[in-house]
């Protein structure tokens, strides 16, 4: 008897030991597949959603499951690249009509940024639900901002469907210098900022960042100042977030569908915050082959470097050196871990030192505006500030353009930790 006792013992410790491990490893669910949480909200409402082709939930988009729970669906936004997420990076997009669903899209990456109050006029609430990758100069976090302000402007309620940040495990980079603002960089945040887009938006809305201090009237704005006396109408604004299960900053996020068409792997994702700065130079990021941002070079490079030659592809109709032969590195590997450990959780910006010193045209090395003042680069654009070029031209060290950042990565990371809504990594 005490023999069999003790097996059982043994055997209920062994399972619930399972259980324990099981559970430390459960799979993150995006905040969309909680439908528990958020269908009732938007029964009986006639809704607007800002969505591509990531909003699914398993295999099936997030509208079509919406439709099929007899969700009102009257409007759908989409940001950059398209609501089918096939559009090439910065083409200018139209409105069209969904022709699944025939629901009319309108694009919000082309002649316009952000809804009007026109366009929410007939909306009771507004949803959003987009996979990011946590980097500033990705422009969903530009649209996230225009989309909260419309919500504000029209007084609608927003409810944002959270989903996990596949870079979100660290922070890193220059943060932002205000006079670089620009659609790839809207806010003073480094290069990676470690936060969903659902504690994003709480940081937007806490430190009070968005453009707020106005109200619209016709096609006009009229300053809060003449009419309210600077009071803060935000006091009315619902902000629902729908958080992820699962999920931790120390979450290997694994991305079910390609955020878009030049983030095709893993590899790539982790890869894209620091290489993506090559797209400021006149050095190609690998867009137009199977591994963007995971290869770069130029075609006067040494051929005894890594070979490789773009070509028109989807999303990339017409890449730099556009059938030429290219020299330089190649850091993919189709074990994406391998990558991960090889960028040791931080940018790396070795390459692109490298990359100067052998370049033989110093001066045409990053790509100059029409007009060129500091602001007008891209290079500078990309990386929130101008200092990361000068420093490049100077001949610093990794270590020492990573030094000259800490004082305001420090004080970012103060500020981003009040809005956090998940275990931490550190």
């Amino acid at each position: 008897m005490k023999n069999i006792l003790f097996v059982l013992v043994m055997f209920c410790s062994l399972l619930v030991n399972a259980q324990q491990a099981t559970s430390k490893y459960k799979e993150c669910m995006p905040g969309a597949y909680q439908t528990e949480q958020y269908f009732a909200l938007l029964k009986n409402k006639r809704v607007a959603i800002f969505a591509n082709h990531t909003s699914v939930i398993n295999s099936t988009h997030l509208i079509d499951t919406l439709v099929k729970a007899g969700i009102k669906v009257i409007k759908i936004f989409a940001p950059e690249h398209g609501f089918r997420g096939n559009a090439d990076a910065g083409e200018k997009l139209n409105n069209g009509i969904d022709s699944a669903t025939k629901i009319p899209i309108v694009s919000l990456y082309g002649k316009k940024l952000k809804p009007s109050n026109a366009e929410l006029a007939d909306v009771d609430i507004m949803l959003f639900d987009i996979q990011d990758v946590g980097v500033r100069f990705y422009t969903y976090i530009s649209s996230l901002q225009y989309y909260i302000e419309a919500a504000i402007d029209a007084d609608k309620p927003l409810i944002i469907l959270d989903r996990p940040n596949p870079n979100g495990f660290y922070v890193d980079g220059p943060v932002l210098d205000s006079n670089f603002k620009s659609f790839v960089g809207m806010q003073s945040i480094p290069i990676v900022y470690g936060m969903t887009i659902g504690e994003y938006a709480k940081m937007l809305v806490g430190e009070q960042w968005l453009d707020w201090k106005y109200i619209r009237k016709a096609d006009n704005k009229i300053s809060l100042t003449e009419i309210l006396g600077f009071e803060d109408e935000r006091k009315n604004f619902k902000l629902t977030i729908i958080p992820c299960k699962n999920y931790t900053h120390n979450s290997k996020y694994i991305l079910p569908v390609k955020p878009s068409p030049n983030l095709p792997t893993m590899a790539s994702i982790y890869c894209y915050p620091s290489i993506c700065l090559f797209e400021g130079t006149i050095v190609s990021e690998g867009r137009g082959t199977d591994n963007p941002f995971c290869v770069f070079g130029h075609p006067n490079f040494s051929k005894d470097l890594y070979s490789f030659t773009p070509i028109s592809k989807s999303g990339a109709k017409e890449p730099k050196f556009k059938d030429k032969i290219c020299y330089g590195w190649n850091l993919f590997n189709s074990d994406s871990t391998i990558v991960l450990n090889k960028l040791n959780k931080q940018l790396q910006f070795g390459y692109l030192i490298n990359a100067f010193k052998m370049f033989y045209d110093k001066e045409n090395f990053f790509i100059k505006p029409k007009m060129e003042r500091a602001e007008e680069y891209f290079f500078n654009k990309l990386a929130g500030t101008d200092l990361l070029m000068q420093q490049i031209k100077q001949g610093k060290t990794e270590a020492e353009i990573r030094a000259s950042w800490q004082p305001k990565l420090l004080a970012f990371k103060q500020i981003r930790k009040k809005y956090l809504l998940y275990k931490d990594f550190e």
